[in-house]
């Protein structure tokens, strides 16, 4: 680990910390009988059904990676998966530094550079955030009458903020669709536009932004066409809403809270990735906290069950690939922390030669 991300971990680290004493203040009166009882009673099967579900989001996920890679290259999605579930798997096992661990395996086994696998992983990324904050905005307009129903001792007033945020979501889709057509027209001037805006704030940040939009630009040339494009938005669509379809079984597992609906989870799933932004390698943190403080706060939910349901979530979710992804890596003779080291090492290589 080198010096930049012992600093992140540390900084990560000490909120966290903050959070669980907040947390901790908040439940002094925290049931471990209620805790053990949720735990106890839960629906075995419905957990199983939920991993089955996470592990065809990871084919779904090669599948769209195929699609990106097109323009460039002819593989199939079953020879995508392996690295897919590695990468979630050092995403899992590591943390943020994994993360580049799925383009590098990526780019290593199609016999591609990582700077274009980075550019493809990109609009990944822009593909999910679109997706997601499409479907958590109509989910949010649809559904804000039953959201409201709900008791009102528990804070009918986060519904208000939920509406005001789908509002918000719907347009930040559009904007960022606007926005990416401009930057693939012509990559180049796009990224000299915003480091000329941001360069007297900080030049050194500007021109790694300036870097990231330019790479951002070239990867939506791996859009080939419109019926790509059709089939990127789907695929992101389902790959979501699979996952909220998860989030709901999941909930289901536990007998208190069999009368979640799925405009209700995807609250949760919002929360959880949100949070996720805090995460410590293995242990989560940011996600299971974010979602366990949304099922009491706005859902009323006891706090042993909530407590219970999010680690839950956080297990099937995030760490189930890890036995998958394992098994794969030592199939393909792959060692997670030495490509995890020379990720790093190639994504320090693109920023240079930016």
């Amino acid at each position: 680990m080198n010096k930049k991300q012992f600093i992140i971990s540390a900084l990560v680290l000490a909120l966290l910390l903050a959070l669980v004493y907040l947390q901790v203040r908040t439940w002094r009166k925290f049931d471990w009988l209620s805790f053990a009882a949720a735990t106890k009673n839960i629906h075995w099967h419905w957990i199983f059904v939920g991993v089955a579900l996470i592990y065809g989001d990871y084919l779904l996920r090669a599948m769209r990676w195929k699609v990106l890679l097109r323009p460039v290259k002819q593989t199939t999605s079953f020879r995508l998966l392996p690295p897919t579930m590695i990468g979630f798997t050092g995403l899992a096992l590591f943390g943020r530094p994994g993360e580049l661990i799925r383009p590098y395996l990526i780019a290593r086994k199609e016999g591609l550079t990582m700077s274009s696998q980075m550019a493809v992983w990109l609009v990944e990324r822009i593909f999910d955030m679109g997706a997601f904050a499409m479907i958590m905005a109509v989910s949010i307009l649809v559904s804000a009458d039953n959201l409201h129903k709900l008791d009102e001792s528990h804070h009918t007033r986060y519904f208000l903020t939920f509406e005001l945020a789908g509002s918000l979501l719907l347009s930040v889709v559009v904007a960022m669709t606007l926005f990416a057509f401009r930057i693939r027209r012509d990559p180049a001037a796009a990224a000299i536009t915003i480091e000329r805006i941001l360069a007297p704030f900080s030049p050194r940040v500007a021109r790694a932004i300036a870097q990231r939009v330019h790479t951002f630009g070239e990867g939506l040339h791996t859009i080939a066409n419109l019926k790509s494009f059709l089939q990127l938005a789907s695929l992101s669509v389902v790959i979501w809403l699979v996952i909220g379809i998860t989030y709901l079984i999941v909930t289901h597992a536990f007998p208190q809270l069999s009368d979640m609906t799925l405009p209700s989870v995807l609250l949760l799933t919002a929360g959880s990735v949100v949070g996720g932004v805090l995460q410590l390698p293995v242990v989560g943190g940011g996600s299971q906290l974010a979602t366990i403080s949304i099922l009491i706060a706005v859902f009323g939910v006891e706090a042993g069950v909530a407590t219970s349901c999010g680690i839950m979530l956080w297990l099937v979710t995030f760490m189930s690939v890890v036995p998958g992804g394992l098994f794969l890596a030592h199939r393909e003779h792959v060692s997670l922390t030495k490509v995890e080291e020379e990720s790093i090492e190639e994504e320090e290589k693109f920023e240079e030669i930016g």
